[in-house]
């Protein structure tokens, strides 16, 4: 096997055979999205436009001659950062390789949304500290498809010693993850990073809040349950400290989102031949490709319920992309339900570098930490999310289904928002719950002209404090609570605990803190078990 290193600071295995497609990281082993593909589902991302910003692009058919070799990808369109791409330049195995994992459509390397429309643009800066470019790349990505781009993947990023700010560290704050943030709010985009922190890395924009950040795991035996050593992340609080703001978010804060499969990943390079590849640039596509599915779904059951008016339980935001984290985020796999339903169905137990448990980290025994800083909330699982996705919206206003998720708004020095549960949940059975929101980030917009342009920069504007409780039904005391997820940092909140006894509980949304304006859009996902079915 040979070895290389590809943009993002990753590791590429150039490998004579790849993996089958029903066992790779798409099947059974890995995210369980071929599932969905096949009957009775049907789901390939297929009208649903993604997204994809690296430093190269990939090759398309009719414009550069490597596209017309390449029959494992079919590009929508592809640019030079905001203008038309020019024939045979700014090519990138790496960029082909990334894309091939979304959309890639043949017999030995299928994508998760092969079916999907995929725009790709390349930031080809000459040196590293291009990240006014890279916004741009990524601002005109979002803009395409008539502005209806519903996830953008970003298998590439900065390193620490090329931003131009003095002493630079994982603020949130660099220019290309306020771009981002600003982005996701502005185009309704979910950002997709690949984790590519560490020593020697390129982190930034992994310190954004409105997007995902993901790491990678790799195979034990056959299933993909290991976080994978090259990852960033330990649990040792001397080396948390030392890495503080360098190698993980400024002051603590939890900005993996996910985990996925990044090793023994099927690919195809520039002229469509069959590789596999390792690193967290091939996880992120997986949860960008996951997005196109979902999206395809959602779009569906839009056309029945917005005849005549759109209606509960599927509505427009059904596309709103902090929807789309928390639903990701809430049906990610940490433990392996023993068969008796009460761990949710999760299909596999994944584990630390050092082999503990979601169950073992702070994240579950700390109200304060609502993720694991090797996992986030756990490994995508594609089935799992439509699962949850599919039980669709209910508002706060009437009892709500045992699973199911809502965009709404929530008021500083106003009532609390109870999503109570319609049916006694399961003694010992896992309530997962997730809440999340926008940090507020604007434009200064020199030429008043709403889009950024070269030499602007963004105004950091806070991060509403947003805490969820889990509460038995009849009690009112947040004190009483059985537990929370209350960080003052993070723009993610999750519960994940079991519930002491049979009986009526509720999840309660709380507006703890005001940072920029008094009202506060959030998407919550949930997921319970009843104690009669």
């Amino acid at each position: 096997m040979k070895w290389m290193v590809g943009f993002g600071g990753v590791l590429i295995a150039i490998a004579a055979q790849a993996t089958p497609v029903s066992e790779s990281s798409i099947g059974k082993e890995g995210i369980d999205a071929l599932r969905l593909q096949q009957s009775p589902y049907g789901l390939t991302g297929k009208k649903i436009a993604i997204g994809q910003v690296e430093i190269g692009r990939p090759p398309q058919f009719g414009i550069d001659k490597a596209g017309a070799n390449n029959q494992v990808i079919d590009l929508s369109r592809t640019f030079f950062r905001n203008q038309p791409a020019k024939t045979n330049t700014n090519l990138d195995t790496h960029a082909a390789q990334v894309a091939s994992v979304m959309v890639g459509n043949s017999k030995a390397v299928l994508g998760v949304a092969p079916n999907a429309r995929l725009f790709s643009s390349a930031a080809a800066t000459p040196q590293r500290s291009g990240q006014s470019e890279e916004c741009l790349s990524a601002q005109h990505i979002a803009l395409q498809n008539g502005g209806d781009v519903r996830a953008v993947n970003f298998s590439f990023g900065e390193a620490l010693q090329q931003d131009p700010r003095p002493n630079a560290r994982l603020d949130g704050n660099a220019l290309l993850t306020q771009c981002i943030d600003w982005l996701s709010q502005t185009h309704n985009s979910l950002f997709i990073v690949a984790g590519n922190q560490g020593k020697g890395g390129i982190p930034i924009p992994t310190d954004n809040f409105n997007g995902m950040t993901v790491s990678f795991t790799r195979r034990v035996g056959e299933e993909y349950t290991k976080i994978d050593f090259s990852n960033i992340g330990d649990t040792h609080p001397r080396l948390l400290k030392r890495n503080d703001g360098i190698e993980t978010s400024l002051g603590g804060r939890r900005s993996l989102s996910l985990t996925a499969p990044g090793s023994k990943i099927n690919v195809a390079n520039l002229k469509g031949e069959q590789t596999s590849a390792i690193g967290s640039s091939f996880a992120a596509p997986h949860v960008t490709g996951t997005v196109a599915l979902l999206q395809e779904f959602s779009d569906r059951q839009l056309r029945q319920s917005c005849k005549g008016g759109c209606k509960l339980p599927w509505t427009l935001d059904a596309r709103r992309h902090e929807v789309m984290k928390a639903v990701l985020m809430n049906s990610a796999d940490k433990i392996k339900d023993k068969g008796d339903g009460r761990a949710l169905g999760m299909t596999r137990t994944i584990v630390e570098k050092n082999n503990q448990t979601w169950i073992d980290s702070d994240a579950y025994k700390n109200p304060k930490i609502p993720l694991n800083i090797q996992m986030g909330a756990g490994q995508l699982n594609a089935f799992r999310a439509y699962q949850q996705f599919s039980a669709g919206q209910w508002t706060p206003n009437k009892p709500v289904p045992v699973i199911g998720w809502n965009y709404g708004k929530i008021e500083a020095g106003k009532a609390a928002q109870d999503y109570m549960i319609d049916r006694p949940l399961l003694q010992g059975s896992y309530v997962a719950a997730t809440l999340a929101w926008d940090r507020l980030v604007e434009l200064n917009d020199k030429n008043r002209n709403k889009v950024y342009d070269l030499g602007e920069t963004f105004r950091d504007r806070g991060l509403n404090n947003l805490d969820i409780y889990l509460m038995r039904a009849e009690d009112n005391d947040i004190q009483k609570s059985i537990w929370s997820s209350v960080s003052s940092i993070d723009s993610v909140e999750h519960i994940f605990f079991p519930v002491p006894s049979n009986g009526r509980y509720k999840i309660r949304v709380v507006f703890r803190q005001k940072a920029n304006e008094p009202i506060q859009s959030y998407a919550l996902a949930w997921w319970t078990v009843p104690s009669q079915k």
